[in-house]
């Protein structure tokens, strides 16, 4: 049998891992190694070679898309399509399976699935129906609370309070919660997993039907497995289906959500037979930078080992950069991107990596004044970002009232009570009189035109206005900054919010705080300004 189109341009560890027999066998994969090939490629060799049917082939990847892309590049390999066999999430299988199997794992045949934010808004209403109060229990709180249980194959029946108070109320929403979920007839994410174990667990003879059918199962990112995922793994492997498991201890970076690296070295001594083989050579990145990552990864404690090269070039040196503070940081990389397209570079070349969003800001600024054109992905614009134009325009109307976009942006932000209704009328006011959104809800407070509660709330909103102009007039800048998130109740609303955003949006206003901090006028570019000016105009 000729199986050179399933060989060729493989490395010798990755022929290793690709014609190993069927056994156990653990595959340290370096970053840049070929993980994905020698996947698709053991998948080929096994469908080919060996012997094994599409049916028989349990493959589990971490995200939709890897799994479409190995099952194209298999089919592509093979020349034909593998119909029947099982390529999914872990989240995707345990779907499949209650899907089929639904009468036995107690779900209703059309069960829905919620997604993240319906989950949270189901937790809402148990906390209503419980009559707490959400700011002393959160919804975020306790949906996390629920998911790391889950995660942990843990039922609300299983947890011990421990006597602590807190906990025992975390385990009342959660069954709650539980019992909610069933009359409406959906599951969450986590419910997926948990479900399809013990779907399996509590029925041998459909364990033993699965068992019977996949003949090899094949783990990708095996260092991101959770409690629930490797239990499920061994329990459908049943520890004598070869298990093909690809991972890297030193990839491990989502404990912070249930991750536990230790799966690798627990793979090794609970699965019997188990083989490793190392994939070391690099096709990603130059010579520097894997001595640099090599030398700094070896200070981890733990580390099954291995050492990753390439043969490829040396790349040019890595350059550290000491600077003085954020502002000389940004000052630096701007510097080096106008060098490198001076050289004959281009801009689409360069990248700039930053632990949080909140970190843009000062790149983004320098960019701006410096006329280097950019785009930042995966999030919006530090002063794009809905927390930051709300800020921005309260320091706009106590630097000039009669700004009609900011007023109108945050009459009722947070909320006042002041609807469409009322602004349509401030509007109309102030384009019959010819003058600003301001001016025309200072003439409808005092001469009438607005119903009481809504002359009473725009009255407030102005009277805010008022006393901000007032109570920071004469504070350094950033003292500014926070007396307007103190006093029109940003800080509170946004320190109220819920979302998975909410963390981020803080971190995003104390970024505001301290781009305030760090503004300094310029003479000649701001002459005549005062600082708060300046800074908006910046």
């Amino acid at each position: 049998m000729d199986v050179s189109h399933i060989l060729d341009g493989l490395n010798e560890r990755q022929r290793e891992a690709v014609t190993a027999p069927q056994q156990n066998l653990l595959v340290l994969a370096g970053a840049g190694s070929g993980k994905t090939r020698v996947l698709v490629h053991r998948i080929a060799w096994l469908l080919q070679v060996e012997g094994l049917s599409p049916q028989s082939v349990l493959a589990v990847t971490f995200t939709n898309k890897a799994a479409n892309e190995m099952r194209a590049r298999i089919e592509s390999l093979l020349e034909r399509p593998a119909g029947g066999m099982w390529v999914g999430t872990f989240h995707g299988i345990a779907h499949r399976l209650l899907r089929r199997h639904w009468e036995q794992a107690g779900l209703p045949q059309g069960f829905q699935i919620l997604d993240a934010e319906d989950q949270q808004r189901l937790v809402r209403r148990v906390l209503r129906a419980l009559e707490l109060d959400e700011d002393r229990w959160p919804a975020k709180q306790a949906t996390w609370f629920i998911n790391d249980r889950k995660d942990q194959g843990l039922r609300p029946q299983h947890l011990d309070d421990g006597g602590d108070p807190v906990n025992r109320q975390l385990i009342r929403i959660y069954s709650a919660y539980e019992e909610a979920c069933r009359r409406a007839g959906v599951v969450d994410f986590a419910e997926l997993l948990l479900r399809a174990l013990e779907l399996l667990r509590d029925n041998s003879e459909l364990l033993g039907h699965y068992q019977r059918q996949f003949r090899h199962i094949l783990i990708d990112e095996f260092q991101d497995t959770n409690e629930l995922q490797y239990a499920w793994m061994k329990l459908i492997s049943g520890q004598r289906i070869p298990v093909f498991a690809v991972g890297d201890d030193d990839q491990s970076i989502y404990g912070w959500r249930g991750a536990r690296v230790e799966n690798l070295t627990r793979f090794q001594k609970e699965f019997p037979a188990c083989d490793i083989v190392r994939l070391e050579q690099n096709y990603r990145s130059t010579a520097v930078i894997l001595e640099a990552a090599n030398a700094l990864i070896d200070n981890n404690r733990g580390r099954l080992g291995k050492q990753l090269w390439t043969d490829g070039v040396r790349g040019e040196a890595i350059r550290l950069y000491n600077a003085f503070d954020e502002r000389d940081e940004a000052a630096f990389v701007a510097a080096r991107v106008q060098e490198w397209v001076e050289q004959g570079g281009r801009r689409d070349e360069i990248a700039v990596l930053y632990r949080s969003n909140a970190q843009s800001r000062v790149f983004e600024e320098t960019f701006m004044r410096e006329r280097i054109p950019y785009r930042v992905y995966g999030g919006l614009r530090f002063f794009e970002r809905a927390e930051i134009k709300d800020a921005l325009a309260y320091l706009r109307l106590i630097d000039n009232p009669n700004d009609d976009p900011s007023f109108e942006r945050v009459i009722n932000q947070p909320t006042r009570g002041i609807g469409e209704r009322t602004v349509a009328q401030i509007r109309d006011a102030a384009r019959l009189h010819g003058v600003s959104l301001w001016q025309a809800a200072q003439e409808l407070v005092q001469g009438g035109g607005l119903s009481a509660r809504a002359r009473n709330a725009v009255a407030g909103f102005l009277g805010l206005i008022g006393a901000l102009r007032e109570s920071v007039a004469g504070l350094p800048l950033h003292e500014q900054v926070e007396q307007m998130l103190e006093q029109s109740g940003l800080r509170e609303h946004y320190g109220r919010d819920r979302s998975e955003k909410a963390q981020s949006r803080q971190e995003n206003l104390e970024e505001l705080v301290g781009a305030a901090r760090g503004f300094r006028l310029d003479e000649e570019e701001h002459e005549g300004m005062d600082t708060l000016t300046a800074f908006l105009a910046h």
